[in-house]
């Protein structure tokens, strides 16, 4: 991304971004997060943004609110989380609440029952377009293109094909790929130290 990043001016702005990305996010907030927090906002880099998503991953509680309360944390500190968490939860709490009443009323009827099968095909569309533009950073990923291919390949196997449970999968390719990326930039590091470059050198 080319370019000054920008920075949310109070928890006002805060507030209103997250609350338009949750009010966006049907059947999903996370390619509506992409799409606002990176390349509209211009907030963070997508490797900050898969840094950040990385972490709520593994911490306990909905992902995407935990990113709101890392961004707000980030730029405004704990009001900011505050501003960021409430702009996730409570519009679209109000919002969610009147329509799970009206879908109730209306759900054997095959219109609303085909509108519902349409808006999940259209929210798996958004993640896998947002899993392609998150995976360009991977490149430069200190696993490589490769160990980073893998992990994801064998997530994709244990998970999607296998079942096993979401938590030990994270937690055991989470290690994995710490474990490999560390000892990747320890050998970088130490080659770095052993053959310096040269004032010339490209």
């Amino acid at each position: 991304m080319s370019g000054a990043l920008e920075r949310p001016a109070s928890c006002g702005e805060l507030f209103g971004v997250f609350t338009r990305l949750a009010l966006q996010g049907f059947g999903g907030v996370l390619p509506v997060a992409q799409r606002e927090l990176v390349e509209r906002q211009r907030w963070l880099t997508n490797e900050q943004f898969l840094e950040m998503l990385a972490l709520g991953q593994v911490l306990p509680g909905p992902n995407v609110v935990n990113l709101a309360l890392m961004v707000g944390q980030h730029f405004l500190g704990v009001r900011g989380a505050l501003a960021a968490m409430a702009g996730m939860l409570c519009v679209p709490m109000i919002t969610v609440l009147v329509l799970a009443a009206i879908a109730a009323q209306g759900q054997r009827h095959p219109a609303v029952a085909g509108a519902l099968r349409g808006m999940g095909v259209v929210s798996a569309g958004l993640v896998i377009a947002t899993a392609v533009r998150l995976a360009l950073p991977l490149k430069r990923s200190p696993l490589s293109p490769i160990g980073a291919a893998t992990i994801v390949a064998i997530t994709l196997l244990t998970v999607g094909v296998l079942r096993w449970p979401l938590a030990a999968v994270v937690v055991g390719l989470g290690g994995v790929g710490f474990a490999g990326a560390a000892w990747r930039l320890r050998a970088h590091a130490a080659r770095s130290a052993t053959h310096p470059k040269e004032p010339g050198d490209g």
